[in-house]
């Protein structure tokens, strides 16, 4: 093992894994130039514009589709290729920008932001990333402009998380084509125009970029789904389908890496239109709350529902942060944000459907009625948390690759044998001198504004104790941490909290350098609030990987596998 060099950072998120906090990557806080505030302002606006005079999320619902007259005015607008570059007909806008116009979508209906996310966030981004010039210049302006809608062709009946073992086959030709068979299901826009299709072959995993109309392609019949009805959701077959050379994208064996490499970069949209999502349930609620009155005073009076309502505001901002900080790296230039985007993914698709089921609480039996919007984004809210990575597995993820990058940091960790306690011995002497260094001094968050220096330094703390919990778990477990899956779920949610911690602190410090301490008094205590709620969480996680009932889950788990159910009698 060579020597680590240390003037090099991973990823902030995996930075933390090795008790190290990368200020450089999140101070300051990421900010528009003022050119990109003019144009993203202007994008938002003729969004927000359109969305509330021409369309109607009821009637996207009745007809199962949001409507190609839908599609075709907002690429008018520009607003079908935010992010594509303006020699193609797009916007131009940043990853924030784009995201930025996303939270319009998702703040009117979900729906429509999984189309347009479909569209641009993983349809499209594959060629904007990974295109050659004639790619590009042969499919993105239509796609830019709306006439053309993109998709992203990956899940197969036997294939879902474990997307590297797919069955659909692409066989090079002799003349440099590709013969393509397999089948692909729960595509969002499949039969539309321009697919992106991931498959195996001889020569590795392949990314080709499929036609509508192509001899051999099929799509159907149509999924039903709980929501998202406006959605269209289909079954795409190909059948000796002739792909030819020039719509491979990158190179035979590239095709995995362009897949995932997309979904990192997807997955923030998701973020930031559940956020937009979660202000319009607050804003219902607070409507309801006000208006609505029992026992001769409006709801809003009572602690029970100012609590939920105070817990929407504090954890919308704290989601906010997380995700246009995550954007932020992107525009900066950071190349590894995978793990910060599956944490933005994972907490907000948790954190929208929390907040969702308290607004539907405070509004009572109104908002069971079919008719009414909380109804409606409970069916297609539901689907968050598991596609585009399902959370369990994004924790993983997130668990397993900051593990493996302290591994990299611990050459040692491998000759650890139990059966050894003399080895042993040397090995962990080295262990507890780093723990206790660390918690003399934790490495600090610098560049946090002096009246959340409290909240910085709890940060520093929380990110020695996750080196402490991560390093104690691969030397317990060693290799076999990778089937520790309730060990992985606690490192990842503190190593989560502990980032959007960050991210607050980051913003927080920005407004009060900028706006001084009196003016952002209100934002202050948001973010104050949401630290200390998160830094309690963390604190659970971490204790829990110490102390827990895991033996006991276990051993319940083993019995109900073999009763095949719940075996007791009254």
């Amino acid at each position: 093992m060579g020597i680590v060099d240390r003037t090099v950072k991973p990823s902030f998120a995996k930075s933390l894994f090795l008790g190290q906090v990368a200020s450089e990557l999140v101070m300051p806080y990421p900010n528009f130039t003022p050119e990109e505030a003019g144009r993203v302002a202007a994008a938002t606006t003729s969004a927000r514009e359109y969305l509330a005079e021409s369309y109607d999320p009821w009637e996207a619902e009745r007809e199962g589709w949001v409507g190609d007259r839908v599609i075709r005015e907002l690429g008018e607008r520009g607003l079908t290729g935010l992010f594509i570059d303006e020699q193609y007909g797009g916007l131009g806008l940043s990853q924030t920008g784009y995201c930025r116009v996303m939270e319009e979508f998702g703040r009117v209906d979900a729906a429509l932001s999984v189309v347009m996310g479909v569209h641009q966030s993983i349809g499209s981004k594959p060629l904007f990333l990974y295109g050659t010039d004639d790619q590009k210049a042969r499919w993105l302006p239509d796609l830019a402009a709306g006439r053309k809608l993109a998709a992203f062709v990956l899940t197969e009946p036997n294939v879902g998380s474990d997307a590297f073992h797919l069955e659909t086959w692409a066989e090079r030709q002799s003349d440099g084509s590709w013969l393509l068979n397999g089948e692909k299901r729960w595509i969002g826009n499949g039969d539309r125009d321009v697919l992106t299709v991931f498959a195996q072959s001889d020569l590795g995993h392949v990314a080709l970029i499929v036609e509508k109309g192509m001899d051999g392609l099929s799509t159907g019949p149509r999924f039903e789904t709980l929501g998202l009805k406006a959605n269209h959701l289909q079954r795409v077959h190909f059948k000796n389908v002739r792909v030819p050379a020039e719509n491979l994208l990158g190179e035979p064996g590239d095709g995995f890496r362009i897949a995932m490499n997309t979904l990192n970069n997807g997955r923030m949209s998701m973020g930031t239109a559940i956020s937009g999502g979660m202000k319009q349930f607050l804003q219902l609620s607070i409507e309801h709350t006000t208006t609505r009155q029992q026992f001769g005073r409006p709801l809003i009076d009572f602690e029970l529902v100012e609590d939920k309502l105070a817990w929407m505001n504090t954890q919308i901002y704290g989601l906010e942060s997380t995700s246009y900080l995550t954007t932020g790296l992107v525009d900066r230039g950071v190349a590894d944000f995978a793990l910060e985007s599956a944490m933005t993914k994972v907490r907000a698709s948790d954190t929208g459907w929390y907040a969702l089921n308290r607004a539907v609480q405070v509004h009572g039996g109104e908002a069971y009625m079919a008719d009414h919007p909380l109804s409606k984004a409970l069916r297609d809210f539901r689907i968050f948390p598991i596609f585009e990575g399902s959370n369990d597995v994004m924790r993983a993820y997130v668990a397993l690759n900051g593990l493996k990058a302290l591994s990299e940091d611990l050459p040692d960790v491998a000759s650890l044998k139990i059966s050894d306690p003399a080895k042993s011995l040397g090995i962990i002497g080295p262990y507890i001198a780093g723990r206790m260094s660390r918690a003399l001094r934790p490495e600090k968050l610098l560049g946090a504004h002096a009246a959340v220096a409290k909240q910085a330094t709890a940060v520093s703390e929380q990110t020695g104790r996750l080196r402490d919990r991560a390093e104690a778990a691969l030397r317990k477990h060693g290799k076999n941490v990778q089937e520790k899956q309730l060990v992985q779920k606690r490192l990842s949610e503190a190593a989560s909290g502990i980032y959007s911690q960050v991210a607050v602190i980051s913003r927080i410090s920005a407004a009060l350098s900028r706006d001084g301490v009196a003016a952002s008094a209100d934002e202050k205590t948001v973010a104050i609030n949401f630290c200390k709620s998160a830094e309690r969480e963390v604190g659970r996680q971490l204790r829990a990987l110490e102390i827990n009932d895991d033996r006991h889950t276990r051993m319940i788990g083993a019995s109900v596998r073999k009763s095949a159910g719940y075996s007791f009698s009254l």
